[in-house]
This record gives C-alpha cells, sequence and structure tokens, in this order.
C-alpha cells in the first residue's frame, strides 16, 4: 500500500514538474522585419527568445507586410497568436480603436500581455497587461523640440508618414509643444502612410515644404530612413544648413549624419531592450510566476548629438547599441 502510494506520488511529481517547466511559447507583435528599427527590436526579442528555446519554449515574430492598414492588421496578428497557442504576448498599442479588442480578448483568455513601444503605461493598465516597456512617445518628441529650439532654431514641422497612428501623433504632438516651450513654433506636415520608407516621395515632400514655408528652419522625422529622406528633401530645396534636422532612432547612416553635422540630433528609444525586456519579463513570469514591481520600464528618450556620438558609434561596433 505505502509502495503504490509512493509510485503515484512519484508520478504526480513527475507529471507536475513536466508541467511546470514547459518551455513558454511567446508571440512578439512588432514592425515589418526589414524595417531598421524594427530589425533592431526583433534581435533583442529573439536573445531573450534563446532562454526561452533552452527551456523547450520558443519566440515567435509576428509583422505586418507593410504599414498601409496598421491597426486593423496588427489586431489580426494578435488573433493570430490567441489562435496558435501562445503561452504570453507582447504587442505595441499602436493604433487603440482598431487593437485595444484584440488586446482584451488575450486578457480574457487569460493569456500574459506587457505592451511595449506604445501606448505607454496608460495603455497597460486601460487593458489589464502586466507591464509597459518603451519610451513615452510623448516624451521623445518633446525632448527633440526643446532640443532644437535651445539650439535657436524657432519654427519647426514634424513629418508624419504614418498618419493614425498613436504612437507617430504622440511624437508629433510633443515635438511641436517642446519648440514652443522654447519660444517657437511648431506644425505637422501630414503624408499618406504609403509614404512612410518611401525615401524618394518623403524627399520629394519635405523639399515642397521647406520651398512653400521659407519660415521653417527645424523639421522632426519618425524613424531612420524618414529623417535620412528629410535630409535628401532639404539638400534639394538649397536649404542645408538652415533647416536643422532631428529623428527618431538611428542607424549607422544617421550617426554618420550626426559626426558630419548635417543632422542634429537622434532621438534614442532603444528598441533592442524594448524586445529583449518584454520577452524576458513574461518567459519568467510564465516559468516561474515572477512579477517585475516597477510597471513602466523606460528605455528613453536619450538624445545622441555631437557630444556623444563617438560613445554611441563605439557602443554600435560592440554590438551593444
Amino acid at each position: 500500500m505505502k509502495f503504490g502510494k509512493f509510485l503515484m506520488t512519484t508520478a504526480a511529481l513527475a507529471f507536475s514538474a513536466t508541467t511546470a517547466f514547459a518551455g513558454a511559447d511567446i508571440f512578439v507583435i512588432g514592425g515589418k522585419p526589414d524595417d531598421p528599427f524594427w530589425s533592431r527590436v526583433k534581435m533583442g526579442a529573439e536573445d531573450a527568445g534563446k532562454v526561452a528555446e533552452a527551456q523547450g519554449g520558443s519566440v515567435t515574430w509576428l509583422g505586418p507586410q507593410n504599414y498601409d492598414n496598421l491597426g486593423p492588421d496588427a489586431a489580426e496578428l494578435i488573433r493570430q497568436a490567441i489562435d496558435q497557442g501562445a503561452d504570453a504576448i507582447v504587442g505595441p498599442d499602436w493604433v487603440p480603436e482598431a487593437m485595444d479588442p484584440a488586446f482584451e480578448a488575450v486578457v480574457a483568455a487569460g493569456i500574459p500581455l506587457v505592451i511595449y513601444n506604445a501606448g505607454g503605461i496608460e495603455a497597460a493598465d486601460r487593458l489589464g497587461a502586466m507591464n509597459y516597456v518603451g519610451a513615452v512617445d510623448y516624451k521623445s518628441g518633446h525632448a527633440a523640440g526643446v532640443y532644437l529650439a535651445k539650439a535657436g532654431n524657432k519654427n519647426g514641422a514634424c513629418v508624419n508618414t504614418l498618419p493614425g497612428a498613436a504612437n507617430i501623433e504622440a511624437f508629433c504632438n510633443g515635438f511641436n509643444d517642446g519648440l514652443v516651450a522654447g519660444g517657437g513654433t511648431g506644425s505637422t506636415l501630414q503624408l499618406p502612410a504609403t509614404s512612410f520608407g518611401d525615401s524618394t516621395a518623403v524627399a520629394q515632400a519635405v523639399r515642397a515644404h521647406v520651398l512653400q514655408n521659407p519660415e521653417i528652419d527645424a523639421m522632426f522625422a519618425i524613424g531612420d530612413q524618414d529623417t535620412n529622406a528629410a535630409i535628401s528633401g532639404i539638400q534639394q530645396a538649397g536649404k542645408a544648413g538652415s533647416v536643422a534636422v532631428c529623428g527618431m532612432n538611428f542607424n549607422d547612416s544617421i550617426l554618420a549624419n550626426i559626426k558630419a553635422g548635417t543632422q542634429a540630433c537622434a532621438i534614442d528609444q532603444q528598441g533592442y531592450q524594448q524586445g529583449f525586456f518584454a520577452v524576458s519579463i513574461l518567459n519568467n513570469h510564465v516559468m516561474y510566476g515572477t512579477t517585475i514591481p516597477t510597471r513602466e520600464i523606460l528605455t528613453g528618450p536619450g538624445v545622441v548629438d555631437a557630444s556623444n556620438v563617438d560613445l554611441v558609434i563605439a557602443g554600435v561596433e560592440a554590438g551593444a547599441r
């Protein structure tokens, strides 16, 4: 009798250990993998996912083919993650009116959720997510506006190539408010979503805009490609040196721009850390029940300019940025 109980107990413990330590299958909703910023976020998520894989789990990246129908497409990806049996989900709240119902379905299904990159702690609280990882979009734009205003620029325009995306609208609102706080004025150059990442379209629009509005002496772009395109448009308009440029995120060409003096600054939100931290938090939660008491893990904003660009370049070369 005792031996039988021992066998049953041993079997129960073995089953319990197997189920308790089965790997976590984590789904990450993000941008296009060929988007320079999102490729870094994806790398961070996948690097954190190596721990999940070693434990028998996985990290699956789901991104849209393009940004033409961003909110509904992203909502569909969230629902795909649910249908595919996700143990945990990471996602940005880009377009709340389209995406929130899908996130609510995640929470209703009892699937742990972390909001990252867009939406802030407000979205995490509203949706019942565990945490928010990322920068505060408004503050990122605001930092750029304040920086350029302090440098003496008084009339700026934010180039918005993803109208309707809440995080991009927040970038532009923050930028314009930052200029106003420094005694300047701000406006937004709205372009269709099809222009995002289309360097020719953005450059042509910027060229036309600065020629039609000669009072503009500062521009802010929402990503690497758009920043380079804005610089090209300014140069084509013959305004190089008279219109300062700042942009979100950076890559090798952006750092080269800053070092050469053709770009004033870049706002760093540390995309790699966003992916890495979000996946790590959820993997540990699913595996061991851990939680992070700090419910807003900020990865930015940071300003990269001529004063620190060499250090940032060294970090990139070392694989740390």
